[in-house]
């Protein structure tokens, strides 16, 4: 992405001295009336948009919860974990920074409730505070304000200089108890740095009702209200709506709410999100920004979004289309695989394919004795049957497992392409284990239980299944849930030939890298007892961590099968709109016919 940069962009950075260094501007985003309306994309587009404008920027997401982080919550509750570099597990809006703007964040750029008292604790407990009354006001407060100034000036994004903007999203809304003591925390942060180095952005939705689809103005207005009654006033107002919000909508709301009009603006939903930076400097957010902060030294006039309008038009216009089966245990939240569906989508607009998502609950694929309803049955196997090409994601937990078993088996017998990730390539092994070598009650350690309860039925002197596909890394503390997994970015050594000298799919699609770092999250792994009788019946373990005995990637011979890739780690979480994931890139090649052809014009034997 830093390929956006335009060239009189990085003249206007290489020419800055050190004395032209001032102080770090922030802008903050909150949200009122609903929560969903989109912060973390709108926020993700200013920085994109900044960042467009030659400055360094930087993210912090305040997420008011109690939870010390998102490692351990649902997915049907929270959405997707994401993993960060340093192993931090966090809320899904750190990836959505991430990939609009290139950056690369640390667990710190998380802040929770937990985080922030936890601190606060520690510190009583050291006795930091001389013997006084802690309280929310000032020492939580200032925990969070010195935080945010703490974190703002890590650098991100590769050049290990110092970001020049900070872009803090407050989760939640305005009015939520949980929010308060944040939101109090900012009122005293504006004075703390200075009103002409803080910028508040109010995002709120503007409904439309009525048979004449009339505009609301109301749930705006309250919700600044809300917002002023704890000493913050926006400095900027974005509406969220349908359509694009009137100019009269917009100069009611500046009337009531005490913003100029040029500093209410729309942002209408739109064909896909590449195109709301592009929406927000037609209506000169970046010229609004640079007045209020002062940024005129270090900003250049116009953004550069040449490169981005192209990204963002071409993916309307693909006419030839690729269907991918996603196939999980949560398939009725898109939020709880959020990073697999826009790694696909990168992938997908490298590949100049418009992308098809289908959802497959796995557990209605498997057979009838496990109480399927037989209509959900048979359409889940009909979208199995029609699709291009198959993702089989991580998760946790037993259900569904064997219908994702079955998938992998009808994937490869049938040569469909098929990506597993982390419990998804778990499964290719069980499968290979159960088919190939005829270890038909073989399973994973996780499912420990269900494995007992085969073994009590199988006959005696045939108790294979106690010798697991997949077992618990040894390392891992079982009695302990939160941050206990192998997290964040390793090295993985990738084979580039395998024993009969023949080029691996790994290989070529990591352009011949011998090490790649991808980012994990799981607490098992492939059983090494394994590794020889699996090798031996076709599997081929062309990935491993530099010990040599934990198994990273797995895969089938090409001249087998088209596609058959299978990764521990999660290769989602490094993907980028214009640079996609190998492993996902692969795929969505390989289901449109396009493989061969890639790899051969990428220097691949």
């Amino acid at each position: 992405m830093d390929g956006c940069r335009s060239n009189s962009s990085s003249a206007s950075r290489n020419s800055r001295s050190r004395s032209d260094a001032q102080k770090m501007k922030y802008v903050c985003v909150t949200g009122g009336v609903v929560s969903g309306l989109g912060k973390g994309i709108t926020i993700s587009s200013i920085g994109r948009l900044l960042k467009q404008s030659g400055l360094r920027v930087t993210s912090i997401k305040i997420d008011p919860y109690l939870n010390t982080d998102a490692g351990t919550m649902s997915p049907f509750e929270h959405g997707e974990v994401f993993v960060l570099d340093d192993g931090g597990e966090v809320d899904l809006d750190l990836g959505n920074y991430e990939r609009f703007l290139s950056l690369t964040l640390g667990k710190d750029h998380n802040i929770t409730t937990g985080k922030v008292y936890n601190e606060v604790i520690l510190r009583e407990r050291r006795g930091d505070y001389l013997g006084k009354t802690v309280q929310v006001v000032p020492h939580v407060t200032n925990e969070i304000q010195d935080w945010i100034e703490r974190v703002a000036v890590l650098p991100v994004d590769g050049s290990q200089e110092a970001p020049e903007i900070c872009l803090v999203e407050v989760g939640g809304t305005v009015g939520d108890i949980e929010s308060s003591v944040f939101l109090e925390a900012l009122r005293q942060f504006q004075f703390r740095v200075g009103r002409e180095n803080f910028c508040l952005i109010f995002v709120s939705l503007v409904p439309v009702l009525g048979s004449v689809g009339e505009q609301k103005t109301k749930p705006t207005q309250h919700g600044v209200k809300e917002l002023r009654s704890v000493g913050l006033s926006p400095d900027v107002i974005i509406c969220r709506s349908s359509n694009r919000v009137e100019l009269s909508t917009r100069e009611k709301i500046s009337v009531f709410c005490h913003c100029p009009p040029s500093h209410v603006l729309s942002v209408h939903d739109v064909s896909n999100i590449y195109h709301v930076p592009i929406i927000l400097a037609e209506q000169n957010l970046h010229g609004i920004l640079r007045d209020h902060l002062k940024l005129e030294r270090i900003m250049t006039p116009e953004p550069d979004l040449v490169r981005w309008t192209e990204l963002a038009t071409s993916v309307d216009i693909f006419e030839e289309q690729v269907k991918i089966a996603i196939v999980g245990k949560y398939t009725g939240l898109s939020d709880s695989y959020l990073s697999v569906l826009k790694a696909l989508k990168h992938a997908s607009i490298a590949a100049k394919r418009a992308l098809e998502i289908c959802w497959v609950e796995a557990s209605d694929l498997e057979s009838e004795t496990q109480k399927t309803e037989e209509e959900k049955h048979a359409a889940a196997w009909k979208v199995i049957e029609e699709v291009d090409g198959i993702v089989v994601p991580g998760g946790f937990g037993s259900r569904g497992v064997e219908g994702k078993v079955l998938t992998v088996e009808y994937a490869r017998r049938t040569g469909r392409p098929i990506l597993g990730v982390c419990l998804g390539m778990q499964v290719m092994v069980i499968e290979h284990c159960r088919n190939v070598l005829g270890l038909r009650t073989a399973t994973s350690q996780e499912f420990a239980e269900q494995g007992k309860e085969q073994a009590e039925g199988a006959k005696e002197g045939d108790r294979e299944e106690e010798t697991y596909a997949v077992v618990f890394m040894p390392e891992i503390n079982p009695a302990v849930m939160g941050g206990t997994m192998r997290l964040g970015a390793r090295p993985t050594d990738v084979l580039l030939r395998d024993r009969q000298q023949k080029p691996t799919l790994a290989g070529q699609l990591y352009k011949q890298r011998d090490e790649v770092w991808e980012r994990h999250r799981h607490r098992y792994e492939v059983n090494p007892e394994l590794l020889g009788r699996l090798e031996e019946a076709g599997l081929r373990f062309v990935g491993k961590d530099k010990t040599g005995a934990r198994m990273e990637i797995v895969e089938l011979d090409r001249e087998k099968h088209p596609f058959f890739l299978g990764t521990q780690y999660h290769p989602e979480f490094q993907s980028r709109p214009l640079e996609p994931s190998p492993p996902f890139l692969g795929l969505i090649l390989a289901a449109s016919g396009q493989l061969r052809e890639y790899l051969r014009a990428n220097g691949a034997n």
